[in-house]
């Protein structure tokens, strides 16, 4: 530490610093920004003396408060080297003591005489500037000052505060040598800091006292008066806590308005309480209001008191007017008891009404917790307690509504008008008394927590990133900020973790109470430099506050061009991180331009807080973005990938993901022997990874069942035969719940005899457009989901005529819960009526005009404009079963292949057959059928009634058999056998070309 001789430590880091180098990553984050601050500014090491103010006011607030607690510091210190030094919020040093008084002779001026301007664009780095700038507990040590004659001490700052208002009144420093350093100051710091902000809260007490004496004595005067006053309780037997907490609310902001003004309360049960507020003035020129209720109807003549016990926190007094004259003398006489501080300041606990210390003697009650309370049965809103000289003028013999009119009494009291001659005075009863800036602290506070209770309902209602930050800006202004500004890294709005989010920032949110204010656009990459605020808050993961942009040298330091304008536009900024689960997601920056107040400590609290739960709430959305976006591109790496070569249909497909979720939808276009085609489309239900990883397992395996040439009803009860298995399997011990089913709907297209064989298992219908435009959706047997196995799956076939569309989805396109299913489907019905539309064009209208609009469920789309193998490319005859026709079926065969014009393909084509139909007829039964079908490929089938396949094998060196389907194997593409309903086809697939 200090001025290191390693070439380490402080010393070093201070002269890299000075030389122009980075040193961020040895140096405390508080010392290193308020280094760049210095820079920024222009001052030197070894610059000339501080500036000197003679003017300071010596009997300050802070100083009646510190007195005594310094002098308490200084015997606890004596004999020690410490130099004790109070400073007021500009850093202007008003008071010191030393733990020797030597110390005082031998020390420079600008440490023992007060008056000298500590503050950090004179001083630099030192105790008291960095503790206001950073408004905190700080340490500054050796090399770490700025200034050369400061290197050989230490020093521990702490700010001061008001307790009511939060704000700094000052700075408490205690200034050492570096080698008296002692872990322990910190708590005698804090201590000590904490012992004047309770003399702070007493003066103010002392102040609120001498208004409750002063309205004592005004009530004594006009005792015999008519108006007998009674406590809140009295007003209203049996006050639930709420009508307490409302009356309470409304008093302080009458207190707060600071004018002379009345309102209308009514109460749960129906009755209604007029509150009035008046000014209010001691001896001494204190000034304040006091806020009374009045209650329409005959008064107590005895008096009422209510009960007060020590254990009850004396916040508030109520009193009745006829116990003043007994009550004004222990007033007095207790006037100066000091009372019990809490033990946090009052702004920071919200209280529902401004903190009025009560004297032991005076009977008082509680003040009811703080508690956002909605003002449903105010007459007159909480914010329209109209001040009594602006009320609008009623019209004659009626009153303004919501206010009570007042006149003055022979005495000067106010009294409501409107009653009977000679009718009974109305009850009145003290409700508040206090000083109008702090009713005001009062109802900041709770409309900050407000603001909070809004934040948790209006933060995070989506999982969407970019979403979520927009709702944070849009909650902070304009009731906090008047503009907001967010930067989030582009991993983030990906779902990832930022690798630099210091450096890969891009503004992604800007919002405001209006366009004017030039701010860096949405979508463009934001660089700062180390001394911005908004680099300091990443670095430090707190809150920063610049109360004043014009002195905010970083800020103005980062664009001058462009900070420039905006100083016409915005005046104070807080810049706060969005951390969350130690991740850094970005930063947010809260500007004020139109309000005219800055920002102050309690503002960068709420800030704090607002960002924190909104970072939680992005994190939340990132997470959930990354994993839907794994899911989702394992889905789409699950999907086919293209379109395979078939000339049975024209396809078109589309797949649209939930908004919410991606679920397990899929489809898949299947080439199959004899120029058939298999359209599958299924839907695995629930969401997530699982889903996914299901669905892929069942497309693979339904691809596999149908290249096999099942039947469409075969098909399904493989995979329903599947689906149960994989749920007996599921282990939810490894996050697995079990598959509770899956729809699937498969059809096959024969264009050789333009019938689709159908079979659906719990799947919505498909629909069939006409060439003619006609729309039908065929009648197939539902069948039972996959899954539930035991049910048997019933295939139908229907008549699809050359040019028509086969139109298959998934329910996420025509169920929905705010959807008429009727209604849907007349819409889809209406979309496809268009024959002269192309598949993709289909596909376009049906998402565009059916689909919702944000799909709760995966969408799967599958259209196929069907065609036709024209006759003169098929050749078909009808056999006995006799061997000697063989040769005759392989010469008709070369003469179809020559007016074909694939004389190439007959080698090839002669010998399959020729080996195809030996077998049907050796090993078959029944009549053969031969059949030759010319597509892409030259396609030969040999049918027989016989259910017995062939099989390849290996034959040995001494068979004389067992090679032919072998050669067929080396022959032909691909072959394989399909039955049929009696029978069976063996085909193989040759090429044009082959030799």
């Amino acid at each position: 530490m200090g001025r290191a001789t390693d070439g380490k430590g402080p010393a070093r880091s201070r002269e890299r610093f000075l030389q122009g180098e980075a040193v961020e990553a040895g140096v405390r984050a508080p010392i290193s920004n308020s280094w760049q601050r210095c820079r920024a500014l222009g001052l030197s090491p070894d610059q000339p003396g501080l500036p000197f103010r003679d003017d300071f006011e010596r009997d300050a607030r802070i100083i009646r408060a510190a007195v005594p607690v310094l002098d308490r510091l200084q015997s606890v210190l004596a004999g020690s080297r410490m130099n004790i030094s109070v400073a007021d919020a500009n850093g202007t040093v008003l008071m010191r003591r030393f733990g020797e008084t030597s110390l005082a002779g031998s020390l420079p001026a600008f440490q023992r005489v007060p008056g000298f301007v500590f503050a950090e664009r004179y001083a630099g780095t030192n105790g008291i500037g960095l503790a206001l700038a950073e408004r905190q507990l700080v340490q500054v040590y050796g090399a770490e000052h700025f200034a050369e004659r400061a290197q050989g001490n230490a020093c521990r700052a702490l700010p001061v505060r008001d307790p009511i208002s939060g704000r700094i009144e000052g700075v408490l420093c205690l200034g050492y040598p570096r080698s008296a350093e002692d872990p322990a100051l910190a708590t005698l710091i804090r201590r000590a800091a904490h012992a004047i902000e309770k003399r702070l809260l007493g003066q103010s007490s002392e102040r609120e006292r001498a208004l409750l004496r002063a309205y004592l004595d005004t009530g004594a005067e006009t005792t015999a008066g008519p108006h007998h006053s009674v406590g809140v309780g009295e007003l209203t037997p049996g006050m639930r806590p709420s009508d307490r907490a409302i009356l309470m609310e409304k008093a302080a902001e009458l207190i707060s308005c600071a004018q002379r003004a009345a309102v209308h309360v009514t109460l749960s049960d129906g009755r209604r309480v007029t509150l009035v507020s008046r000014p209010m003035t001691t001896a001494t020129g204190v000034e304040g209001f006091v806020t009374e209720a009045i209650l329409p109807g005959p008064a107590r003549h005895e008096p009422l008191l209510v009960p007060w016990t020590a254990e009850q926190q004396p916040r508030l007094t109520l009193v009745p007017a006829e116990s003043a004259r007994d009550t004004a003398a222990p007033a007095e006489a207790g006037a100066a008891a000091e009372p019990a501080a809490p033990e946090v300041r009052a702004k920071s606990a919200v209280p529902a009404v401004p903190a009025v210390p009560a004297v032991p003697a005076v009977p008082a009650v509680p003040v009811i917790p703080a508690v956002p309370v909605i003002p449903a049965v105010s007459v007159v809103p909480s914010s329209a307690a109209v001040p009594l000289a602006a009320a609008p003028g009623p019209a004659p013999g009626t009153a303004a509504p919501g206010l009570v009119p007042l006149r003055a009494d022979a005495r000067g009291t106010d009294a409501p008008t409107g009653g009977s001659r000679g009718s009974p005075p109305p009850a009145r009863g003290l409700v508040l008394v206090g000083e109008p800036h702090v009713g005001r602290y009062a109802l900041a506070a709770r409309r900050r927590l407000e603001l909070l209770s809004d934040a948790s309902t209006r933060i995070g209602t989506t999982l969407d990133v970019r979403r979520t930050a927009e709702e944070l800006a849009e909650t902070a202004v304009p009731r906090l900020a008047d503009y907001v500004t967010i930067d989030l890294p582009e991993a983030v709005l990906r779902g990832e973790e930022a690798a630099d989010p210091f450096s890969d920032l891009h503004r992604t949110v800007v919002h405001g109470i209006s366009d004017d204010c030039p701010f860096h656009p949405v979508g463009k990459r934001v660089d700062y430099n180390p001394a911005t605020p908004h680099l300091r808050c990443l670095t430090s993961g707190q809150a920063v506050l610049e109360p004043d942009l014009r002195t905010a040298v970083g800020w103005l330091a980062h664009d001058p061009q462009r900070t420039e304008v905006m100083l016409a536009h915005v005046h104070s900024l807080i810049a706060v991180p969005l951390v969350a689960r130690g991740v850094v997601l970005g930063v947010a920056a809260f500007y004020r331009g139109r309000h005219p107040a800055p920002f102050d400590d309690d503002d960068r609290s709420l800030v704090q807080e607002l960002a924190g739960r909104a970072a939680l709430s992005i994190d939340n959305a990132r997470r959930y973005t990354r994993e839907r976006s794994m899911v989702l591109a394992l889905q789409r790496s699950l999907l086919p990938q293209g379109l395979p070569d078939q000339d049975a249909v024209d396809v078109a497909h589309r797949y649209l993901p939930a908004e919410s979720d991606v679920g397990g939808d899929w489809y898949d276009v299947i080439p199959l022997s004899g120029t058939r085609v298999g359209l599958l489309v299924g839907d695995v239900v629930g969401h997530g990874m699982l889903s996914a990883a299901t669905m892929g397992r069942l497309c693979t395996a339904a691809r596999s069942y149908a290249e096999l040439d099942f039947s469409p009803d075969e098909v399904l009860t493989h995979l329903d035969n599947l689906v149960g298995r994989l749920d007996r399997e599921a282990t939810p011990d490894a996050g697995e719940t079990g598959i509770f089913g899956a729809t699937c709907l498969y059809a096959v297209y024969d264009p050789t005899t333009q019938q689709c064989t159908m079979a659906r298992a719990g799947h919505p219908p498909p629909a069939l457009v006409h060439p003619d435009g006609t729309v039908s959706f065929p009648d197939i047997p539902a069948g039972p989901p996959l899954g539930l196995g035991g049910l048997p799956f019933e295939a139908v076939d229907i008549d699809v005529p050359e040019d028509s569309r086969l139109v298959l989805y998934t329910d996420g396109l025509i169920e929905s819960r705010t959807r008429d299913a009727d209604m849907v489907l007349d819409r889809l019905r209406g979309a496809l009526a268009h024959p002269d539309r192309s598949p993709e064009e289909i596909c376009e209208t049906v998402l565009e005009t059916v689909a919702p609009v944000h799909p709760r469920d995966d969408i799967a789309l599958l259209v196929a404009r069907t065609h036709t193998l024209a006759p003169h490319r098929m050749a078909t005859w009808d056999l006995p079963a006799d061997p000697s026709l063989v040769s005759e079926v392989r010469s008709s065969a070369l003469r179809r292949l020559a007016e074909w014009g694939v004389e190439e393909a007959g080698f090839a084509a002669e010998l399959v057959l020729s080996e195809l139909v030996t077998n049907a007829i050796r090993h078959g039964s029944g009549p053969v059928r031969v059949r030759l079908l010319h597509g892409r490929t030259l396609i030969c089938e040999v049918s027989d009634c016989s259910n017995t396949a062939p099989h390849l094998r290996r034959a040995a060196t001494t068979d004389e058999g067992g090679r032919g389907l072998f050669l067929v194997a080396q022959l032909a593409r691909s072959w394989g056998t399909r039955y049929l309903r009696q029978g069976k086809v063996i085909w193989a697939e040759c090429g044009l070309d082959a030799a």
